[in-house]
């Protein structure tokens, strides 16, 4: 799927993405998940031509062999198979919509929802100016949008803080670095502070809970964990820690619905935040990331955008629309509470496999 405009985040520019999707048939009703794999192992070890064979030779044959009763079932069928969080995601949550579906429910209330509308902040990437990017930022405002975030990297950062801050003093923003600095960066890092920062995400390693500990005692501004928190134990870890203040929760990432609750869980119980992230979704993705957004501690705006921020056509409909408070409305439909486009997804689709259980 061709983006409306291309997204550079530290790892390069994107145009395009490959979407890995997964479909499920059960007891008459057919459940969709996403793998938000990228296309190549920058953002984590894990990308799509890692997600496809872990998903061909080892989490399909499982669940086709072994059967689960509900979403929350697969985490622990598949804790075998270590890593490859993505991979099982898209399988687990598939399995959720079809349970949704069968249950004659909404989604976001079997995951245990309370939220009728969610905020919605959105994510800039880096542009070819200083000047593109205020151009960016003017519209996404004017759209209603209730909290910026800009990616930075080495030279592009302060000078474009600067510019975003004398034109826009009171804006909810917050900026994501994805690991583009190291503890060497720590005095460079403090002068992030006076720009009142919502937070500054993923400053230090990918890998790393420690170090950003260390950081977060000489930063004014909260540090915001994403790549690092990997399950409810990392979130625990770095909370316990003092590593951060706010946590981005990504349900790919974390390996499905079932962990993305408990992250949520454990936050809740320390009082601190959760948002959640996004990785260039199709509507599927994006569904599902409204849904988890209805929990009760989603308090941030998070990086669930409209389609028409990514796509020219989406591949559910109606496609996911932010309204002029800047918030989505939730669903009562069953299951995700959009209607698949498979006529689209038929004519997008360039490679395809089909898994049945044995009878």
């Amino acid at each position: 799927m061709p983006l409306v405009h291309f997204f550079e985040t530290s790892f390069g520019r994107v145009y395009n993405r490959r979407i890995l999707l997964v479909s499920l048939e059960a007891q008459g009703v057919r459940g969709w998940g996403e793998c938000v794999a990228a296309e190549d192992p920058y953002y984590s070890a894990e990308w799509i031509e890692t997600a496809w064979p872990t998903i061909k030779h080892y989490l399909a044959p499982m669940l086709l062999q072994t059967g689960v009763e509900s979403g929350r079932s697969c985490s622990a069928l598949f804790r075998r198979v270590r890593g490859h969080n993505m991979a099982k995601a898209a399988l687990e949550n598939a399995v959720w919509d079809a349970e949704a579906q069968q249950q004659q429910r909404p989604l976001w209330t079997l995951l245990g929802g309370t939220r009728r509308e969610i905020p919605c902040g959105v994510s800039i990437g880096i542009q070819n100016t200083p000047e593109q990017l205020l151009e960016k930022i003017a519209v996404e405002l004017a759209a209603g949008y209730r909290r910026i975030k800009i990616k930075v990297k080495p030279g592009w950062d302060l000078n474009v803080l600067e510019k975003v801050r004398s034109r826009w003093p009171d804006i909810l923003l917050s900026v994501d670095a994805n690991s583009a600095y190291t503890l060497d960066d720590i005095e460079y890092l403090r002068k992030f502070d006076p720009f009142n920062l919502l937070m500054i995400e993923q400053p230090l390693w990918s890998d790393d809970i420690h170090l950003h500990a260390r950081l977060q005692r000489v930063l004014r501004t909260s540090i915001c964990l994403d790549e690092s928190i990997r399950h409810a134990r990392d979130a625990a870890a770095a909370l316990e820690s003092d590593a951060c203040r706010i946590i981005n929760v990504k349900v790919g990432r974390v390996g499905g619905f079932s962990e993305a609750t408990r992250v949520h869980d454990v936050s809740r119980q320390r009082n601190v935040p959760v948002w959640c992230g996004g990785m260039l979704e199709s509507g599927i993705g994006r569904a599902h990331n409204v849904a988890l957004s209805t929990l009760e501690n989603f308090r941030l705006p998070g990086d669930v955008s409209a389609s028409k921020r990514y796509w020219k056509e989406d591949i559910i409909e109606p496609e996911v629309e932010v309204d002029a408070h800047g918030t989505i409305g939730i669903s009562d439909a069953p299951g995700m509470g959009y209607q698949i486009r498979e006529d689209l997804i038929r004519k997008l689709t360039v490679r395809e496999e089909t898994f049945r259980a044995a009878k």
